[in-house]
């Protein structure tokens, strides 16, 4: 049995797509997320967090730059620190009390963490990363028309603002991830990191972007010599033809074969693809180590390697 794992958290263990956008709105979500991984934990697996801030941080900016006739707009680096900070803690207090519950003595840690990347990174060149929230094709044409924003449809839900995402170099603050790791429940990489990039001399400075949290995860559970990734989504298998008469669900999927069906784009960008290119990542990396993708309320039974897409070498 794997006991050391990192888990990434899709936006749906955040939100409801349905619910008020509201962080009152968000906390009872992060309430029942949380059921879920205190019951992982209370099997005896160490876990690491890492989620999403797409949404988040995408309303945190907008807020910034509606207000910026009463106060200055934050820089997007600093909006994805605050992201970090408010869904940590959401993290902190619902972890806390569920492992409570289930007398499991561990405390629960939330790290603000800033990732490396590199100012080269084609991401620059093609933003691809959604944030904030959808709109219908009529009011994202009137936003790229007003403010300038790259907006590209999201798999069938509607169209998004999309940022650069490069792809997570280094973790600036590993070490104190793996020592707060030997005692605690550690939520680290919030939003894939806060981007910085190394000026000449090694001093580190923001930059405007969203690194993919299933790119973090995987670097993290490379780095943390975790036993298994764990990405969890909104649907509890991997499909190819997704949303098509001809959908099929994959219980397992190797490297060859997620390569092939990614070069026939049978995984949307920014969606289904980075989730996928990282357990194959992962297990290209690790190849005694497991990689699987589901659904958050089929979280235990995925890892037990019950349901989801398990991807492995051949």
């Amino acid at each position: 049995m794997a006991k050391k794992i990192v888990i990434a958290l899709g936006g749906n263990a955040l939100q409801s797509g349905s619910g008020p956008a509201t962080a009152e709105a968000q906390l009872e979500i992060v309430r029942k997320t949380c059921e879920s991984i205190a019951g992982i934990c209370a099997e005896g697996y160490d876990v690491t967090l890492v989620h999403g801030n797409g949404p988040q941080v995408g309303r945190i900016l907008l807020a910034s730059e509606t207000a910026k006739d009463a106060t200055p707009a934050m820089p997007f680096d600093v909006c994805g620190a605050m992201s970090q900070g408010y869904i940590g803690y959401h993290l902190q207090l619902c972890l806390g009390d569920a492992l409570r519950k289930r007398d499991v003595d561990k405390p629960v840690v939330a790290l603000v963490t800033q990732m490396v990347v590199d100012e080269q990174d084609p991401g620059f060149q093609n933003p691809t990363k959604p944030i904030g929230a959808f709109y219908s094709k009529e009011e994202a044409e009137a936003l790229a028309a007003e403010k300038g924003y790259a907006m590209k449809e999201d798999a069938g839900r509607g169209y998004r603002r999309v940022v650069a995402s490069p792809r997570p170099k280094e973790i600036v603050e590993i070490e104190a991830i793996k020592s707060l790791s030997k005692t605690s429940v550690v939520i680290a990489c919030g939003g894939g990191g806060i981007p910085v990039v190394r000026r000449p001399g090694g001093a580190l400075a923001g930059t405007a972007a969203v690194i993919d949290k299933d790119f973090a995860a995987e670097l993290l559970a490379e780095e943390v010599g975790a036993d298994a990734l764990v990405i969890l989504t909104e649907v509890e298998h991997v499909a190819v033809d997704f949303k098509k008469p001809t959908q099929r669900n994959l219980t397992k999927l190797t490297v060859s074969e997620g390569e092939r069906y990614m070069d026939e784009h049978q995984f949307a960008p920014g969606s289904m693809l980075p989730k996928v290119q990282a357990a194959i990542r992962f297990v290209k990396a690790n190849p005694s180590g497991r990689a699987v993708i589901s659904s958050l309320g089929k979280a235990a039974d995925a890892i037990a390697g019950k349901t989801g897409t398990r991807v492995t070498l051949e």
